[in-house]
């Protein structure tokens, strides 16, 4: 894009979304309720994953890397300044694998904007209005970007949560804070020197990938400050020559800029969130489903001789190769991301969540003898990223031959989860992080109000 080409002022992609992104911010009443109602579950997902994550090593490192301040992080008992905050909570939001996810390529709106927007809240003294506002801005933007040229992140070597997700951190930050429309494209401008996060913790299942949403929300939140102070960034930084897919994407995919405003305010793109039901990388969630089905019908798996997975060509290079560390994995994490353990796990033990993640299970034999006999075909048919779902032919000793097909994501638009079940899974998450029962009904219900709250001082109850 030459300077002829660029777009007249307030045309550019950006300033059409910091114009109606400022206009959530001064009517928060014009949110759908079904985009409210996303809201408040992504909260209270995010709040029981960062209780469930709050004493592990990771999360402990992200907290002693941080500053002490007035700002919570969740279940830690000393406040943080508001970078140090986001960053805590996020990487504990999305460290276990388990929080939120989008239908269209995966990202993971949840675990980057819930913790933004809670710092900023608390930071600033902003009320429940514009912490729902914040985030039903900061997550619409963030799965909008999602979908503009799909899997093209992914393919560059990037992780779409880590670069896209700084923009609807900034986004969140800006709404929360009441941005104008110009401080707004500033600090998305800004966003595109703060973005950043590769994925080569691929190779030995390292943590860099926890920390992701936690730097993406610290980045943005400071973006957003930027902004609002008179700092300047380019209005065509999602479609200049030198913008963002520019810089994190495949160019073998064209873009589709469209995306980012068409339907804004009547398409909300956050409605297609989904909760996993697993503790596990998205697209293992349907073999699992499959896994699952087969061990409650009573199928042996002692005496299976082989697993085909059909798959989408895109998942290959994240979840299938390299085949041999992916039905053996090195760490509890790397086996998150590994198809082929997640079947052995949820076949062997009829589930897959945070304790089939264990040093020790990651070791069992039995899992992993399993494991491999699980091999993948790519299928020229899959409608990856479009649609996430698993296909199982289970081989058996005798002859048999048993098919198994999820055809879709639960948890997500077509088969979401039940209030109840959400609710179960906060109680298990608030448990698994010691976490007293009447504490965390007391936690639980603040999530409840929290949009209607004149500020956000009740997140003080978390310090623990």
């Amino acid at each position: 894009m030459s300077a002829n080409d660029l777009p007249p002022i307030g045309e550019a992609a950006a300033e059409r979304f910091a114009a109606w992104a400022a206009s959530i911010a001064a009517d928060p009443k014009s949110i759908p309720d079904a985009v409210r109602t996303k809201a408040a579950q992504s909260l209270l997902d995010v709040t029981g994953l960062c209780l469930a994550a709050r004493d592990l090593d990771y999360v402990q490192a992200a907290r002693a890397s941080s500053e002490n301040g007035g700002v919570t992080a969740i279940g830690h008992a000393e406040g943080l300044d508001m970078a140090g905050a986001a960053l805590v909570n996020g990487t504990a939001a999305h460290g276990e694998d388990y929080d939120d996810t989008f239908e269209g390529t995966p990202v993971h709106p949840g675990a980057v904007i819930i913790p933004t927007v809670l710092a900023i809240a608390e930071g600033h003294q902003r009320t429940g209005k514009d912490v729902l506002a914040g985030i039903a801005a900061g997550s619409e933007l963030l799965c909008r970007l999602a979908v503009v040229a799909p899997t093209a992140v992914h393919r560059a070597g990037f992780h779409p949560t880590a670069v896209l997700g700084t923009f609807g951190a900034t986004a969140a930050a800006a709404v929360t804070l009441g941005l104008n429309p110009v401080q707004t494209t500033n600090a998305l401008g800004i966003a595109g020197s703060m973005a950043s996060g590769i994925i080569e913790y691929l190779a030995e299942g390292t943590s860099t990938k926890r920390l992701h949403p936690g730097w993406a929300a610290q980045s943005g939140l400071k973006a957003a400050l930027l902004g609002m102070n008179g700092f300047d960034g380019p209005r065509t930084v999602f479609v200049g020559q030198h913008g963002l897919f520019f810089g994190f994407a495949d160019h073998s995919f064209t873009p589709d800029f469209s995306h980012i405003t068409d339907g804004l305010g009547d398409d909300w793109r956050m409605s297609g969130l989904a909760f996993k039901p697993y503790a596990c990388g998205t697209m293992c969630q349907p073999f699992v489903d499959c896994a699952i089905r087969l061990a409650n019908d009573g199928i042996d798996p002692d005496k299976v001789t082989k697993i085909v997975c059909k798959v989408g060509e895109g998942t290959v290079h994240r979840l299938w190769e390299p085949l041999a560390e992916k039905q053996k994995p090195t760490t509890r994490y790397s086996a998150k991301f590994s198809v082929p353990y997640c079947i052995a796990a949820g076949f062997v033990d009829g589930a897959a969540g945070l304790d089939q993640f264990s040093k020790s299970r990651i070791a069992d034999a039995k899992i992993l003898g399993l494991a491999a006999k699980i091999v993948y075909e790519v299928d020229p048919a899959n409608e990856y990223p479009a649609n996430y779902s698993g296909h199982l032919t289970v081989k058996m000793v005798d002859g048999s031959v048993h098919e198994v097909n999820q055809p879709h994501l639960r948890g997500g638009a077509k088969e979401p989860l039940e209030n109840i079940e959400l609710r179960a899974k906060y109680r298990a998450n608030a448990g698994i992080g010691k976490i007293p029962d009447d504490l965390a009904g007391e936690l639980e219900s603040w999530c409840e109000t929290a949009f209607s709250a004149p500020d956000m001082s009740g997140l003080s109850r978390f310090r623990i």
